[in-house]
């Protein structure tokens, strides 16, 4: 069984939902940043050991949280010795808009999965865009490159729509069965 990790940074706790959610579908270890941007040091050595890592950030103004920048800054060591290089990599964002420039963060983790020499996963669904279409519907965003979320800014973290959080699952599951093909 390939080893699969998601490593993400959730400042009020929706992110952390998501990751839980893509966990689950991946059958993923989750591994996260902290509200300094760092992470244990033992979990470089997992990340390094990884069949798949599958990042996950809120979008803040248009980008990944400052935390989860310092994360990937961090990880310009292993890119100077291409450690990564040939891992299978997705991503999710979350932001509390409907669009909220998720895309932009999107392409920022896939770009970091890019320069790492890394195999990227996208999401693989079509969107749910007809008239009959609701929040419960899979990829209600209409994502493509990988998994949008969207949180209310006034919802708890219990009151994440039900499609993106199963939309995270099925997510966590396409890069678990992509992983395996190539293993």
């Amino acid at each position: 069984m390939a080893q699969i990790i998601v490593v993400y940074h959730s400042g009020y706790g929706h992110t952390k939902v998501v990751a839980e959610k893509v966990a689950e579908g991946a059958n993923a270890s989750l591994i996260t940043i902290d509200e300094h941007g760092d992470i244990p040091e033992s979990a470089w050595d997992e990340l390094n050991a990884a069949d798949a890592i599958i990042w996950g950030s809120p979008t803040y103004m248009g980008s990944p949280s400052w935390q989860f920048k310092k994360f990937a800054e961090a990880t310009s060591k292993i890119w100077f010795t291409q450690g990564w290089k040939d891992k299978v990599f997705g991503g999710f964002t979350n932001s509390a808009s409907f669009n909220g420039d998720k895309q932009v963060s999107l392409i920022a983790l896939q770009t970091l999965a890019s320069q790492h020499g890394g195999i990227w996963v996208s999401l693989g669904l079509l969107p749910s865009n007809s008239k009959d279409a609701t929040r419960k519907d899979l990829n209600n965003l209409g994502g493509s490159v990988g998994l949008l979320v969207q949180s209310p800014s006034d919802a708890s973290v219990d009151e994440i729509p039900q499609g993106d959080l199963d939309t995270a699952v099925s997510y966590g599951k396409r890069v678990a069965e992509i992983t395996a093909k190539l293993a």
